[in-house]
C-alpha cells in the first residue's frame, strides 16, 4: 500500500508543475513525465534510537534500530547492466524490502553476545505479538482471559524481556509491517514455504554483515507458522549459507499440517488430527466447568486423556466403519467424559470432531477462542455448525496494533510516513515444499517439515531445539506438537538434544501472565545453557 501513497504523492508534486507549464504555453504539448526509475526499486532504510529498561530495580540501557532491509531472490550484482541505449527499462527482478526492529544491549553492540532473530507465523504476520507480548523491552498489558477493554492502552518495561540474554532482532515476514514487495511475480517470490525461508535466510545473512556478528551465537524464535519457518529457515541457513545455529524456540508448534485439527474432515482416512486435539478438547471443557466429575488440577487428567488418545480412540478411528457396535459405545462415552459434549453429537459426528466445531459446541452457548480456548464470545451465529470468529484474537488485537503503531513513532522515532501491516495480503500461499530427503528434491503434499529440522539436527549435532506449548490452544495443539517431536526421523542421541515446556495459556502463551513469566525463565536458561 505505501507503494501506491508514494507514487501518487510524487504525481501531485508534479502535477502543478506541468499545470503551469500548460498556461505558459498552450499551443505546445506538455511533455509527458519521465519514469522515476528510483520508484521502481525498494530502498535500506535504519533509524537509531536509545532506551532504557528497568528489571527488579536495575536499569539497563539498549540501543535499538529500527529499519528495512531489501533482500532479492538472487544477487542483483549477478545481473548485468541494462545497456544505457536500451529505452525500455529492464523487468525489475523479485526483491521485499523486510522491515524489523532490533535491540542491543548496552552503550556499544558486542559482537560475540548472542542474537536472536525473532518473527510470528500467520503466514503472512508481522512481528508485533512477540515484539510488544513476549521479548521486547517494552510490553503491553491485556486481560487475561477476557476483551480488554478499549484505549487508552498501558504500555510498561518487560521484565520477562530476553535482552538481558540475547540481542533480539524482530522481523516482519515479506509483505508485512512497514515493507513492501517489488518486481515480477512478487507475490509468487516470496509467498510460499521455501520462497519465504530463503527471503529470511537472506535477511539474516545480510543482517550479521552489516551489524558485524556472524561470530555471535546465533538463535531462532518462531511461533505458530514461524515454528514451520524455523525448520525450514534452519536447514537453508546451513546448506545455503553454511551457519550453524545454537538453537531454535518453538513456539506454539506446527511442522505437519496433515495434524491441524482446523478442517481434518477435508482429508479423509487421515485420523490423527482427532486424536491429537483432544487433550486440549479436554483441557477447554475442564477450564469452563463443562465436565460431569472433574478432577482438581488439570495435568493428570491431561495424562489420562493422552493414553486414552493414543490407545482405544486412536483404534477406534482406524477401524473406521469396521468398529464393533460395542466399543464404539465405550468410545462415545470416554469422549462424552472428556470433551463436555453429548454423546448423540459425537455419535452423529462419526466420532470426529474439529476444532472449529468443538468451539462452536463446547460452551452450549457462545464460542470459545481458537488460539486460547480459555476466551469465549456471542457466537455470530448460533445456528452454525462451525465458530466463525476467535475471541482471542478479537479481545487483544487492537491493543497490540493500537500501542505498536504509538511506540514506534514516538520512542523509535521510524514510521511517520509510512503504513503498518499487521498481515499481508495474501491471496494465495505455495504450500508445496521441496523436503531435503526426497529424490531430487521433489515437491511434497501436505506441508511437512519434520525432514527440515530433522536433518538440521544431524548434520549439526550440537543444535538445541526446544519447544513451547500451551494447554489450550486449538490453532496447534500442543499434543500434536509433541507427536510431531518424538517423530523426527534422528538418533536417540540427537533426540535428547529437544526439550518441550508446556504451560495453563493458550497459543500465545505470554497472554498469560504467569506462564509469560515462565516461558521468559525457560526461554532465558535455554540461551545461557547453549553458547
Amino acid at each position: 500500500m505505501q507503494h501506491f501513497v508514494t507514487v501518487l504523492r510524487a504525481f501531485f508534486v508534479v502535477t502543478p508543475l506541468l499545470s503551469a507549464a500548460v498556461l505558459a504555453a498552450p499551443e505546445t504539448p506538455a511533455a509527458a513525465p519521465k519514469s522515476d526509475e528510483s520508484l521502481r526499486h525498494l530502498k535500506d532504510e535504519a533509524v537509531r534510537s536509545a532506551g532504557t529498561l528497568t528489571i527488579a530495580g536495575k536499569t539497563l540501557g539498549y540501543g535499538a534500530e529500527t529499519g528495512i532491509l531489501v533482500v532479492h531472490v538472487k544477487d542483483p550484482m549477478d545481473a548485468d547492466p541494462v545497456p544505457a541505449t536500451d529505452k525500455t527499462p529492464a523487468p525489475v527482478e523479485p526483491e521485499a524490502g523486510m522491515s524489523y526492529v532490533a535491540y542491543f544491549l548496552g552503550k556499544d553492540p558486542n559482537p560475540t553476545r548472542p542474537i536472536t532473530f525473532v518473527f510470528n507465523g500467520g503466514p503472512g504476520s508481522a512481528s508485533v505479538w512477540l515484539h510488544m507480548g513476549a521479548f521486547g523491552p517494552k510490553r503491553v498489558v491485556t486481560s487475561n482471559d477476557s476483551h480488554t477493554p478499549p484505549a487508552p492502552y498501558k504500555m510498561i518495561d518487560n521484565a520477562s524481556s530476553l535482552l538481558p540474554e540475547t540481542d533480539l532482532v524482530f522481523v516482519d515476514a515479506p509483505g508485512t509491517g512497514f515493507g513492501h514487495l517489488r518486481g515480477a511475480d512478487k507475490e509468487k517470490a516470496f509467498w510460499g514455504v521455501d520462497q519465504d525461508a530463503h527471503a529470511f535466510a537472506n535477511f539474516i545473512a545480510e543482517f550479521l554483515s552489516r551489524h558485524g556478528r556472524w561470530n555471535s551465537p546465533k538463535y531462532l524464535f518462531g511461533e505458530s507458522y514461524g515454528t514451520t519457518r524455523a525448520a525450514t529457515l534452519a536447514y537453508v541457513l546451513q546448506s545455503q549459507k553454511a551457519i550453524d545455529l545454537n538453537g531454535i524456540m518453538l513456539l506454539s508448534q506446527i511442522l505437519s499440517f496433515d495434524n491441524s485439527a482446523d478442517e481434518p474432515q477435508l482429508n479423509p482416512g487421515i485420523d490423527q488430527p482427532y486424536a491429537l486435539a483432544l487433550p486440549t478438547y479436554a483441557a477447554t471443557a475442564w477450564y469452563h466447568k463443562k465436565l460431569a466429575n472433574p478432577t482438581a488440577t488439570l495435568e493428570p487428567f491431561l495424562a489420562e486423556v493422552e493414553r486414552f488418545a493414543l490407545g482405544d480412540y486412536w483404534s477406534a478411528l482406524a477401524q473406521g466403519s469396521q468398529l464393533p457396535t460395542e466399543q464404539r459405545a465405550a468410545v462415545i462415552a470416554k469422549l462424552h467424559d472428556y470433551t463436555g459434549l453429548s454423546s448423540e453429537y459425537i455419535d452423529r459426528a462419526d466420532l470426529r470432531i474439529n476444532g472449529g466445531v468443538f468451539e462452536q459446541h463446547v460452551l452450549g452457548n457462545g464460542t470459545t477462542g481458537r488460539l486460547d480456548t480459555r476466551f469465549k464470545g456471542e457466537s455470530l451465529d448460533p445456528l452454525s455448525k462451525e465458530t466463525s470468529y476467535d475471541p482471542q484474537s478479537a479481545a487483544i488485537s487492537s491493543v497490540y496494533v493500537s500501542v505498536f503503531n504509538d511506540y514506534v513513532r514516538h520512542d523509535l522515532k521510524f514510521g511517520d510516513d509510512k503504513t503498518y501491516k499487521l498481515w499481508a495480503p495474501i491471496t494465495s500461499w505455495d504450500f508445496q515444499h521441496r523436503d531435503p530427503g526426497s529424490p531430487r528434491g521433489r515437491e511434497t503434499g501436505a506441508t511437512n517439515v519434520i525432514n527440515d529440522l530433522a536433518t538440521a539436527m544431524k548434520v549439526n549435532p550440537q543444535l538445541k531445539v526446544i519447544m513451547f506449548g500451551g494447554y489450550y490452544d486449538l490453532a496447534t495443539p500442543y499434543f500434536a506438537a509433541e507427536y510431531e517431536l518424538r517423530h523426527l526421523p534422528v538418533p536417540a542421541t540427537t533426540a535428547k538434544n529437544i526439550e518441550i515446556k508446556l504451560y495453563p495459556s493458550g497459543h500465545m502463551i505470554y497472554a498469560h501472565e504467569a506462564s509469560m513469566i515462565a516461558l521468559h525463565e525457560h526461554a532465558a536458561d535455554f540461551i545461557r545453557r547453549t553458547h
